[in-house]
C-alpha cells in the first residue's frame, strides 16, 4: 500500500529521498513525481492529484532554484513557505516531501549544466537568458535522484513542459511526462505563485492575459487560421491596458513552440506581461476550450 497523507515524510537529503522511493519501488510501486519552488496553491494541489491517478506513490519537490533565476530577477524574494507547504502538500495526498537546501543540490565545485538549445531561446529565453538552462538542471538533478516512473508539470509554464519532454526524449529518462492543464480563478486569472505580489489595481490588470487568451481563442473558433490576425485579436485587449506591459503573443506549435503561420486546431496561444514590478505567463490551447 502507498504510504498515506498522515505518514507523509519530510527529508532534505539525496540519500534519504533515494531510501524511501527505493524501498516504495523495491515493494512494487509505481512512482509519481511533482517538482516544485513552493509556495503552493490549487495548481500545485491538482498535479498531486493527477500524479496520484498515476502513480502509487507521489513524491514533492520543493527547492527555488537559483540557476534559473537572473541576476535582475526576484530569486531573493520569492516566496518561500515551507510549513503551510509541507501541511498542503501532506493534506494533498504527497507521500513524500523532498526539500534540499541549496548546498545539498549543488555541491561546490559543481561544473555540469544542461544546456536547453537553441529552442529556448525564444519567448521566456530571450528575455530570460540561461533560464531554460537552469530549469533542465535542476529538473535533470531531480528526476535522477526520484528516478520516477513519470512526473507531472503544469500547462501554465507550457515552453518549460515542452523543454522538459524534449529533455526526457534525447537524454532517454526511462520515464514519462504529463502535462495538467491550467487551473484558473473564477474570474480567469492562471494562478501563480507570483500573483501575491501583485497589488489590488494590478489584479485587475493582470486579468489581460486572460482576455486576450479569449479572444484569441474566440478568432480561432470563428473560423479565423491565419497566425497574424489572431494574435492581432489578442494583442488589441492590451492596447485598453497600457499599465499592463505585454512583451509577447504569439500563436505557435503547442509542441515545439516554434511560430506558425496558419492555426490549427491543438495550436498554442502563448502571452506574458509585466504588472507593475511582476512578470506573469499563461497560454491557451486552441480548440480546445480550456479557459473555464
Amino acid at each position: 500500500m502507498p504510504i498515506t497523507a498522515t505518514r507523509a515524510q519530510r527529508v532534505e537529503t539525496i540519500a534519504d529521498v533515494r531510501a524511501l522511493v527505493g524501498k516504495a519501488r523495491g515493494e512494487g510501486q509505481r512512482i509519481g513525481f511533482v517538482p516544485t519552488m513552493g509556495a503552493l496553491h490549487r495548481g500545485h494541489l491538482s498535479l498531486v492529484d493527477r500524479a496520484r491517478r498515476e502513480a502509487d506513490v507521489v513524491v514533492m519537490s520543493i527547492f527555488v532554484n537559483p540557476l534559473q533565476f537572473g541576476p535582475t530577477e526576484d530569486f531573493s524574494r520569492y516566496p518561500r513557505s515551507i510549513e503551510a507547504d509541507s501541511r498542503n502538500a501532506a493534506d494533498a495526498g504527497v507521500d513524500i516531501l523532498f526539500t534540499p537546501p541549496p548546498r545539498e543540490m549543488y555541491r561546490e565545485g559543481r561544473i555540469t549544466t544542461v544546456n536547453a538549445g537553441e529552442s529556448a531561446k525564444r519567448w521566456e529565453g530571450e528575455i530570460r537568458p540561461g533560464h531554460f538552462d537552469g530549469v533542465l538542471t535542476v529538473v535533470a538533478k531531480l528526476f535522477n535522484i526520484v528516478q520516477p516512473d513519470v512526473a507531472v508539470f503544469g500547462r501554465k509554464d507550457l515552453q518549460q513542459a515542452s523543454l522538459v519532454r524534449a529533455m526526457v526524449r534525447d537524454l532517454d529518462f526511462p520515464m514519462s511526462v504529463v502535462v495538467a492543464p491550467t487551473i484558473r480563478e473564477d474570474d480567469g486569472l492562471a494562478l501563480s505563485s507570483r500573483n501575491i505580489y501583485l497589488s489590488a489595481d494590478d489584479r485587475l490588470r493582470a486579468l489581460t492575459l486572460a482576455r486576450s487568451l479569449r479572444a484569441a481563442s474566440a478568432a480561432f473558433d470563428s473560423g479565423e487560421r491565419d497566425a497574424r490576425r489572431i494574435e492581432e485579436e489578442g494583442r488589441r485587449m492590451f492596447a485598453a491596458v497600457p499599465a499592463a506591459r505585454l512583451e509577447y503573443f504569439a500563436v505557435v506549435n503547442a509542441d515545439s513552440l516554434e511560430p506558425v503561420t496558419e492555426a490549427a486546431r491543438g495550436s498554442a496561444a502563448i502571452v506574458a506581461a509585466r504588472l507593475g514590478s511582476t512578470r506573469l505567463i499563461d497560454n491557451i490551447i486552441l480548440g480546445e476550450n480550456d479557459q473555464n
